[in-house]
């Protein structure tokens, strides 16, 4: 049996997530709420709203609201615009965000709940804690489902609507191999848009083999080129001829000359020159998938192993939504006169030290220290851990 590639691999874990999804919410359906489960729920969404609310406020404040009122001082944008723009940047946030409203909310709910002797009650007839954060973890799993679709569509929609998907930029190096992986040309670019390649340096290595040095044969200098359907189409092109020596011994003129003209290859490095200037944020996980096959297939290792980890990062981040979910329960509760300043400062410390050290594992995943899979998933085995140990501490 032929080994699977990546964006078959992509392809079975999202059709297996969608029979999860779809299995999880049949479940959901059928559930049937209690009185309690009712008024649990009712208290953790309300709470998770206002925890959420605050937190886009809170991330969007400073920074990002800036800008806008920058943009509308000096580029005179009007206050339609201005509103548009900042409508546009909450899904960025919202993301984010999700998690942390369900970790605040459920910290919330039950550590009024422990507060009121509600939680001590609850255990004195009979019902065990793991029944009673029951709606919580479904209310977590809906969060999850929504924090997925909102990372792949409201994401990229809102990123492509703020110009972020253009796709312009400056300094593109493509080296194009022979089959026996040996140089036949570097290609440079100096500047490029999603309609026109600017500046184009294309160096034609040499036939013969040394052992000391690597030769051309000819260098190609053109002003433009257009991306065609079989080919890149360079114009008004000035070709060097290079001896052995690597002396200059003749200069031509042409006004056409195409390269990257084997099958697929002129779209193929196009949509590789295009994408190294655009965020992961524009991109759908169909879209990345995609993109992480052009990256492997080009040998762009480092960006490899980045879009690969990011990858793995949009399927496991909504889990935090359940986790969260479960790990606010078990920090909320606590005895009626127990200090209550702990739970919280412990969640705000989950949610800093995990969104401040992504970054450091995409880092890690980038420069090969870690595999793609183990940088995305080890916060996520963290705060498995992190829930067996609170539940020990709390004897629950």
């Amino acid at each position: 049996m032929w080994p699977l590639t990546l964006l078959q691999k992509n392809f079975i874990w999202e059709k297996i997530l969608y029979s999860k999804t779809m299995e999880l919410i049949n479940k959901i359906k059928n559930f049937k709420l209690s009185l309690l489960d009712k008024f649990i729920l009712s208290q953790v969404i309300g709470a998770t709203l206002v925890c959420l609310i605050l937190f886009i406020i809170v991330w969007i404040a400073p920074e990002t609201l800036f800008k806008i009122i920058k943009k509308v001082l000096n580029e005179h944008i009007g206050l339609t615009m201005a509103v548009k723009l900042l409508i546009l940047e909450i899904p960025k946030v919202l993301a984010k965000a999700i998690p942390v409203g369900i970790l605040l909310g459920s910290i919330f709910t039950f550590d009024r709940l422990s507060k009121n002797s509600e939680l001590s009650i609850l255990r004195g007839i009979g019902i065990s804690f793991n029944r009673i954060m029951l709606p919580v973890i479904y209310f977590g799993c809906i969060l999850s489902i929504f924090c997925y679709m909102v990372n792949d569509k409201l994401v990229p929609i809102a990123s492509q609507k703020l110009g972020e998907s253009r796709g312009g930029g400056s300094h593109f190096v493509y080296i194009v191999e022979n089959q026996d992986k040996s140089p036949k040309q570097n290609i440079i670019v100096s500047n490029f848009d999603p309609e026109t390649i600017f500046d184009i340096t294309v160096m034609n290595f040499a036939h013969e083999e040394y052992t000391d040095a690597t030769t051309f044969e000819s260098i190609v200098f053109a002003p433009i080129a257009k991306k065609q359907d079989n080919c890149w189409m360079l114009k008004d092109v000035l070709i060097y001829q290079i001896d052995k020596n690597g002396i200059y011994k003749k200069i031509i003129h042409k006004d056409f000359y195409p390269i990257l003209q084997e099958k697929n290859q002129a779209q193929e490095v196009f949509d590789l020159m295009l994408n190294t200037t655009r965020k992961e944020r524009v991109f759908t996980n169909h879209q990345i998938s995609k993109y992480t096959k052009l990256l492997k297939k080009a040998n762009f290792s480092d960006e490899y192993r980045y879009f690969k980890t990011k990858l793995y990062q949009r399927y496991l981040h909504p889990l935090t939504c359940i986790l969260f979910a479960i790990i606010g329960c078990l920090l909320g509760f606590a005895p009626p006169r127990s200090q209550r300043l702990i739970g919280f400062t412990i969640a705000v410390g989950i949610i800093f030290g995990y969104y401040i050290t992504l970054p450091f594992f995409d880092l890690l995943a980038q420069k090969g220290v870690l595999p793609s899979f183990v940088a995305a998933g080890f916060p996520i085995v963290l705060f498995i851990i992190s829930i067996f140990i609170i539940k020990k501490v709390k004897d629950l």
